[in-house]
């Protein structure tokens, strides 16, 4: 069944050009989404905690816009499946890539850590060709194989490698050719609550993922934020900033508590743009977890 959907419907419409595409979002994908309730009760939720001080209309605003978002990244992910590199570069630019020419000059590896934020798939086809170190991106497979495998085909067709979670501690088993970036999304909910680093996030105890730092500090990485903003329909732009240099620098959950703020800024600057369809905050923190400031 898989098979059947990509091959008769997906790669079909992947060949078609964005403003097809745009109006099959808004007309097609949108009213489908709406009429199913596809995680309404959840993103209602999400909005309604992380933003106490708005009212119902406001939030009703942002889910609005946050779903056309939605179906519009679907059509941008559709169209990853046989987008050009030429075209892949032209919607998404860098900004402040000066920040890895310097690092790999030095020889450090990096941590790139951010959110899920803007078009991370359009990130995925054009990070290659854009910074000098070579990018490896974690990522939990699909259940469904058929489907994994076509995803990271399709994000790693441009130079980018895809690596499963779970193998994040065999990058370094072999001698590198060149200096590496690894990319991890920082602000899903974490597998285990009890190994997470609790916050403040978005009014709400949180717990972040620590992996980032951990790496981080294991492998003493340079750690760079990368935040996706949205310039307009179908472009975006990454922006990178350097949080540290040297990892062991820094306290204990000092890049974690950076890394996260600075996602929480951009969410309060545009929050329609974040995929408030996941589950963020299905872990309560546990008892024995200290909730940091």
């Amino acid at each position: 069944m898989s098979a059947l959907l990509y091959y008769f419907f997906i790669l079909p419409l992947s060949f078609l050009p964005m403003p097809f595409l745009y109006a099959f979002s808004r007309f097609v994908l949108k009213p489908l989404v709406l009429a199913s309730g596809f995680r309404k009760g959840v993103v209602a939720k999400n909005l309604a905690d992380s933003f106490p001080e708005k009212s119902a209309l406001e939030r009703k605003q942002i889910m609005s816009t946050f779903y056309l978002h939605l179906c519009d990244l679907v059509a941008e992910s559709i169209k990853a499946f046989t987008i050009s590199e030429k075209m892949a570069r032209s919607k998404m630019v860098y900004e402040n890539t000066e920040i890895f020419d310097d690092l790999y000059k030095k020889g450090k590896n990096v941590v790139m850590v951010g959110g899920h934020y803007g078009n991370w798939e359009l990130l995925a086809v054009s990070i290659a060709q854009s910074i000098p170190h070579k990018p490896k991106a974690l990522y939990t497979p699909l259940t469904d194989a058929f489907f994994d495998k076509k995803m990271k085909a399709t994000r790693s067709k441009f130079g980018l490698e895809m690596l499963p979670i779970d193998e994040v501690k065999n990058i370094f088993a072999q001698p590198l050719q060149k200096p590496i970036s690894v990319i991890f999304g920082a602000d899903q909910s974490p597998r285990d609550p009890k190994k997470a680093y609790w916050m403040k996030f978005l009014h709400q105890e949180t717990g972040v993922q620590f992996g980032a730092e951990k790496f981080a500090k294991d492998y003493n990485c340079a750690v760079v934020y990368g935040v996706i903003n949205r310039l307009k329909r179908g472009y975006y732009q990454t922006s990178f900033s350097l949080i540290c240099e040297d990892p062991e620098t820094m306290a204990y959950g000092e890049i974690t508590q950076q890394h996260t703020k600075r996602l929480e800024k951009k969410i309060l600057e545009g929050p329609a743009f974040w995929l408030w369809t996941h589950r963020r905050w299905k872990h309560k923190r546990p008892a024995e977890c200290q909730l940091h400031a």
